[in-house]
């Protein structure tokens, strides 16, 4: 069975709560996301691969899809 992957996921800042729509590249993890807003620089939190993993709507590609994102260090 296959799970469609969304590609699409709000970031909400936890500084400032400014939330934006973003499209999640499949071929690479977003370390750091500057906030649109207030211009916060984002950094995974421990335990998740990207950013999109720990502030965004939706997890990122590779882990809807049931893979490991890059590479956990």
């Amino acid at each position: 069975m296959e799970n469609t992957v969304i590609l699409t996921s709000t970031i909400t800042c936890p500084e400032c709560n400014f939330a934006k729509a973003e499209t999640m590249p499949t071929d690479a993890c977003m370390y750091f996301y500057k906030c649109t807003n207030c211009e916060t620089i984002l950094k995974p939190k421990q335990g998740d691969c990207c950013v999109f993993c720990s502030y965004g709507t939706v997890k990122c590609p590779p882990i809807q899809a049931g893979a490991s994102c890059c590479s956990k260090n």
